[in-house]
């Protein structure tokens, strides 16, 4: 089983990775993602249009299960985190979640 926080923080250590929701709403749009991460708690609205804009391009999406703060502390930021872009996974085996098929819907989390 992969541990989807250390997963997460070993992205954003040694990948490329993007913060935000209008960055994922982009990544999503061009297909530039590899996956896209939503906190829990991200606004339905938001949530929404990133989903749409995910099918259209088959990207893949992932809801983690903590909130936007827990997902800013596995990330190692000082700031919250609603919404986050894989675009190089570097040394991280986060993509292999989606190897595992849809059941990787709510991975992750602390709290």
């Amino acid at each position: 089983m992969i541990d989807v926080d250390k997963a997460i923080a070993t992205a954003v250590k040694t990948g490329r990775v993007s913060f935000g929701v209008n960055t994922a709403t982009q990544c999503a749009k061009t297909g530039k993602a590899k996956l896209i991460i939503l906190a829990a708690n991200c606004p339905k609205t938001m949530r929404e249009d990133i989903e749409s804009c995910c099918k259209l391009s088959n990207v893949p999406l992932i809801t983690y299960k903590g909130s936007s703060m827990d997902l800013a502390i596995t990330c190692g930021k000082p700031f919250i985190i609603s919404a986050l872009s894989i675009r190089e996974q570097g040394d991280s085996e986060i993509l292999k979640l989606m190897e595992r098929g849809k059941s990787a819907k709510s991975h992750g989390g602390s709290g």
